[in-house]
């Protein structure tokens, strides 16, 4: 019974955990205990061992461990890479070594063993796409081209030249320091795929996400399938019922059947957990990127149109406090004005609060417009490479 709750509590604070590092930034969590773990995970932790390091074994210790940053950090390295590829071959390695034995079973035929595999493999095929292709790299051969596809908006995008690339920037576009490249309709820099995420590639990582977001939900409703199955073979239901005289109700049953699953099928327990989680990670993801790309806007860009938001709002908001305060000074030198009352001063409006900054974005053009230039951007198509010829 012990290893049962201890089996319960490491789910929860695995769940915890990854939450935590990977959510812990969200407005929704700010000033929780979920923001702390967060920021213990992302800076306090690895601060505290670089003080330990520095401690014990001296600044050149320290150095070392920099130089190790700087390489997985801010360079390109396939270090997430492999770990995607030790995470999915490893989670695929114990289904089959756990749970194939039960396929065929009472819900699940054969042939789910073939489609796991196939699914897996597309799963591997999508990431090496979104990993090797170009996300759509600005060089002086194709930048006129870019220039033409992506004008200016010069709200967030104006004329200027990358100092790195000595080229001129197209909008929407970004220089990349880990790739030391321009990137068209820059959206990030990805660790796991060791490439940027841009005009080119961005719908194979789309595609990327919805897959793995499915795969994990097909794995989580496959092993519950199979967890049901069992408990059906094995008549636990009836059993419960007949020898133990458990009540026939889901609120009388359900702990009895968990203790069981608990204690025979720990490991698919634990991989369903893991896929659960996993999935809602994916799924939040993905509906974060699917709304940025209904909206033909990039998370670059977002960051932008914050910054740029933030700012027009502090010069209307200083606008309005000069004008309030013009009109307060203009009143008292005209003669005293008869007291607001109380109330009415509470529920009054402030000007402040009516200030309104909106947001013009010249590149959403409708939501199927936007569709059509993520999965097939400007420069696959036939006029892109026509203008180039023309160019050359």
């Amino acid at each position: 019974m012990a290893a049962q709750w201890l089996l319960v509590l490491h789910g929860l604070v695995t769940l915890l955990v990854v939450i935590s590092f990977l959510c812990g930034q969200w407005p929704v969590f700010q000033g929780t205990f979920i923001e702390r773990i967060h920021i213990f995970l992302t800076f306090g932790a690895y601060d505290y061992f670089k003080r330990f390091i520095g401690a014990i074994f001296g600044s050149r210790a320290v150095d070392a461990i920099l130089s190790v940053e700087y390489y997985c950090c801010d360079r390109p390295n396939p270090i997430l890479q492999v770990i995607y590829l030790a995470i999915i071959g490893a989670t695929y390695y114990f289904i089959v070594k756990s749970s194939f034995s039960y396929i065929p079973g009472y819900y699940l035929s054969e042939v789910h063993r073939y489609i796991s595999l196939l699914a897996v493999g597309v799963g591997i095929l999508l990431f090496v796409l979104t990993s090797f292709s170009d996300p759509g790299t600005v060089n002086a051969e194709n930048v006129s081209q870019y220039l033409s596809a992506y004008p200016y908006d010069d709200i967030i995008f104006s004329k200027k030249e990358c100092q790195t690339c000595k080229i001129l920037k197209p909008a929407r576009s970004k220089h990349c320091s880990i790739c030391s490249r321009c990137v068209a309709r820059f959206d990030h820099h990805c660790g796991w795929m060791n490439n940027c995420i841009g005009e080119r590639n961005a719908r194979y990582f789309m595609a990327f996400l919805l897959w793995h977001f499915l795969l994990c939900v097909y794995g989580t409703v496959a092993l519950a399938l199979i967890l049901a199955g069992q408990v059906k073979e094995f008549k636990v239901v009836y059993i419960l019922q007949v020898y133990y005289g458990i009540e026939n109700s889901f609120r009388s049953l359900a702990p009895h059947v968990v203790q069981w699953l608990l204690g025979a099928y720990n490991t698919q327990i634990l991989i369903m957990v893991f896929l659960a989680v996993v999935s809602l990670l994916l799924g939040g993801f993905f509906g974060y990127h699917a709304n940025l790309c209904l909206k033909n806007t990039t998370t670059n860009e977002t960051f932008k149109w914050e910054d740029y938001l933030n700012w027009q709002r502090r010069v209307q908001e200083a606008k309005v406090s000069a004008a309030a305060l013009k009109a307060s000074s203009s009143g008292l030198s005209k003669g005293r004005k008869p007291q607001e009352s109380k109330w009415r001063a509470f529920f009054r409006r402030s000007q402040l609060e009516e200030v309104k900054v909106i947001k013009n974005n010249i590149y959403d053009k409708g939501l199927l417009h936007n569709l059509n230039e993520m999965i097939f951007p400007p420069s696959t198509r036939s006029s892109f490479q026509q203008s180039k010829s023309k160019l050359g």
